[in-house]
C-alpha cells in the first residue's frame, strides 16, 4: 500500500505561482511513476504532469512551459511548480502513484487550487 498526502493549494491571482507537494509513504519502493491530475467542476479528471522513477517527465499541452514536476527522493516527495497561473487552472489537484501497468493505483485526497482573474 502507498499513502499520498498533498499540500500547497490555495488562492492566487492570475499570473501568480504555487507549488504543490505530495509526500509518499508506505510501499514506496514499488512506485514506478507519480503524477499530478486535476479535476475542474463539470469536467473529467485530466493528467497534468507525470514523472517516472527514471526521471522522465511528460506534461499536458495546456501546462507546458508553465508547470514543472520534480521529485526529492530523500524526502519521498514530488512537487508541482505552477507558474503563470490562469483562471482555467482552477481545479482540485490530485497526486497519484503508479506501481504497475499504465493505471495509477493510489491517490491523494486532493488540494484545491483557485486562480482569480
Amino acid at each position: 500500500q502507498v499513502q499520498l498526502g498533498e499540500s500547497g493549494g490555495g488562492l492566487v491571482q492570475a499570473g501568480g505561482s504555487l507549488r504543490l507537494s505530495c509526500a509518499a509513504s508506505g510501499s514506496i519502493f514499488s512506485i514506478n511513476a507519480m503524477g499530478w491530475y486535476r479535476q475542474a467542476p463539470g469536467k473529467q479528471r485530466e493528467l497534468v504532469a507525470a514523472i517516472t522513477s527514471g526521471g522522465s517527465t511528460n506534461y499536458a499541452d495546456s501546462v507546458k512551459g508553465r508547470f514543472t514536476i520534480s521529485r526529492d527522493n530523500a524526502k519521498n516527495t514530488v512537487y508541482l511548480q505552477m507558474n503563470s497561473l490562469k483562471p482555467e487552472d482552477t481545479a482540485v489537484y490530485y497526486c497519484a502513484a503508479r506501481v504497475a501497468g499504465a493505471k495509477y493505483d493510489y491517490w491523494g485526497q486532493g488540494t484545491q487550487v483557485t486562480v482569480s482573474s
